[in-house]
């Protein structure tokens, strides 16, 4: 029989990248799949879960009143495949460290999404992306648990449904699965994804010299610039997903804005920064007590220490209540919200 130690009333104050301090009712942390199996014929069929990566992308408004599952499963290697490398990762292996081990192996393929906070079983469920480039581009496949049955199952990635910060584990198949391994198709070859702005500028003398090394440099020194961290500040990254409007709003838009940047989707359809709306609407750098908007980066909700839940939860609902008053757009949360 396997013996699992669940806790009661655990903080999970560490567990968050927001630093906010509820409590799981229950609390395990599985390092193998047999004890996660036994896990699920009994626990998982009684309790509401909640099954916990790095915390990089949750807001807890209060306590959770149920099972908490941290899934800190580790291992990861990479062999030769079909002419590509096949970097394979347990889901509790942190997410920038198994980029720096790609780095190590002379792989080519994560460098543009290095120090994104989080595990790497959580990246494919809201297909991570930075910098152009996003997880579905060097995704393989994954193995997940399917609670229910009991069974492991293998994903594809048209199965996955990737888009914009999805999948299909945040739509019909969210709470069904627990993502246990993720396995990336990276290569040896010197192409790299650079003509985001900010990332060329700052390459633009390397181009004959560069290397997947030289991108994470790049990549990890402009998110520093810009991005606070979490273990200096609370916060969860992006806290709203960039709006996506039609092509003729766009162009409305920029009658009466100008300077607003688009990013074109199709033929249809333009990505307009949630950050550049929410600067504009005057909320970059305003505090409201424990909470409030970063003064370098717009779209970063912060913590400045002591903040519940809930001072974040209003802080957002305000923000989104601005923009759509003075743009008419909506700004959709990135962050997950437990409530």
């Amino acid at each position: 029989m396997v013996k699992m130690n669940i806790l009661k009333n655990r903080s999970l104050k560490e567990h968050n990248t927001f630093g906010i301090d509820a409590k799981a009712k229950y609390y395990i942390e599985i390092k193998d799949i047999e004890t996660l199996k036994a896990l699920a014929r009994n626990e998982l069929q009684q309790l509401p879960y909640l099954i916990l990566g790095g915390g990089s992308n949750l807001l807890f408004g209060g306590d959770f009143d149920g099972l908490v599952v941290k899934i800190d499963l580790k291992g990861k290697r990479a062999y030769e495949k079909n002419n590509h490398v096949i970097l394979e990762a347990s889901a509790g292996e942190n997410w920038h460290e198994t980029v720096l081990y790609s780095l190590d192996k002379g792989l080519n393929g994560l460098e543009n999404l290095s120090l994104i906070p989080g595990t790497v079983g959580a990246a494919p469920i809201q297909n991570i992306g930075a910098y152009g480039v996003e997880l579905k581009d060097i995704f393989e496949t994954l193995e997940a648990f399917n609670i229910q049955t009991g069974e492991i199952e293998h994903f594809s990635k048209e199965e996955c449904q990737f888009d914009y910060r999805y999948s299909t584990f945040k739509g019909p198949d969210k709470g069904r699965y627990i993502i246990l391994k993720v396995f990336f198709r990276l290569h040896r070859n010197p192409v790299f994804t650079i003509n985001y702005g900010s990332l060329n500028a700052l390459l633009q003398n390397e181009k004959g010299l560069l290397n997947a090394r030289k991108v994470s440099e790049a990549v990890i020194k402009i998110r520093q610039s810009k991005l606070p961290n979490p273990e200096e500040i609370g916060n969860a990254g992006s806290f709203f997903k960039n709006p996506v409007i039609t092509l003729g709003y766009y162009e409305q838009l920029k009658r009466e804005y100008p300077e607003v940047p688009g990013y074109k989707v199709n033929e249809e359809y333009i990505k307009v920064p949630a950050g550049w709306l929410i600067e504009k609407n005057g909320w970059k750098g305003k505090r409201f007590g424990h909470v409030g908007v970063h003064a370098k980066q717009a779209l970063v909700l912060v913590n400045y220490g002591g903040a519940s839940g809930e001072e974040l939860i209003h802080l957002s609902k305000e923000i989104q209540a601005g923009v759509m008053e003075e743009f008419r757009i909506h700004l959709e949360p990135e962050v997950t919200i437990i409530k």
